[in-house]
């Protein structure tokens, strides 16, 4: 590991994704980081993506096209490759935003004693308009244990080191392995986060969080089972987030969101 420079590795999981594909993989390439180590992992796709990842092989650590037995396998895959410092995992169509491994070098100096990493994000629609910001705080064990992923794998990068001590993605798991995933990391280190935009997930119609909520609901239900906060418990949390939030100079953010509750909660009642 080099202090200047060190080593980032980038897992992209890929299946039949062509549409967004070469988006997500410009995204990675385009940083022009100096260290980069980019693992495409795709589970055999029959739509074009094998010829778009081809079109970037050069420029590759590694990328092959088999089955596999999901997306956490797929991921887990690239991580037991990674040689990176640190790591994450974009999917195959998400982005990283301009400036993103720059910022996360600048971040990992400031906080030496952090194993994770987190920006802020976007929701992006299937032609990268943005749809909303999603301004995050540090999150902890206790703080995403009480409000769910209040951070997201299209912002985020650990030290490689951590997966000595806990190990891989839960591939029983198929849609809440990034939540048991982070849960994990958080209990046996410490995170930082940076006020900066460095991720972008897209809404369309074939993602899991469209058509699989009721896999999420129960998977989410099996991780946190024995370890359900209480309502007094996610209201501080909740309140520390908006305080956070505005401390980090996001205030019209918090305002927008106390706004757009308070309309939220009169419709309601109204109705």
């Amino acid at each position: 590991m080099t202090t200047e420079q060190p080593r980032i590795t980038v897992v992209t999981p890929s299946f039949n994704q062509a549409r967004y594909l070469e988006r997500t993989i410009l995204s990675v390439l385009d940083q022009g980081y100096p260290n980069l180590e980019y693992i495409i992992i795709d589970g055999g796709s029959t739509d074009g993506s094998v010829e778009i990842i081809r079109k970037y092989e050069d420029r590759l650590a590694f990328w092959v096209s088999e089955a596999d037995r999901g997306q956490a396998h797929a991921i887990n895959k690239g991580l037991f490759m990674a040689t990176g410092d640190w790591v994450g995992w974009q999917n195959s169509d998400d982005i990283y935003y301009p400036g993103c491994f720059s910022s996360l070098v600048a971040a990992a100096s400031r906080h030496a004693a952090a194993g994770l990493l987190i920006g802020d994000m976007n929701l992006l629609d299937p032609d990268d308009k943005v749809l909303r910001d999603l301004k995050y705080v540090r999150p902890t064990y206790h703080s995403i244990l009480a409000e769910g992923m209040r951070l997201t794998n299209q912002a985020a990068f650990w030290r490689k080191e951590v997966h000595q001590e806990i190990g891989y993605l839960d591939e029983s798991l198929s849609c809440g392995f990034d939540y048991d995933w982070f849960l994990r990391l958080l209990r046996v280190r410490r995170a930082a986060h940076v006020n900066q935009t460095w991720g972008g997930l897209r809404l369309h119609d074939q993602t899991k969080t469209a058509n699989q909520q009721e896999v999420f609901d129960m998977e989410y239900q099996r991780i946190l089972a024995g370890r359900e906060p209480s309502s007094v418990v996610r209201r501080f949390f909740q309140l520390r987030r908006l305080v956070l939030t505005a401390c980090a100079g996001n205030i019209h953010y918090v305002l927008r969101g106390l706004r757009n509750r308070t309309t939220s909660y009169l419709s309601r009642r109204d109705g």
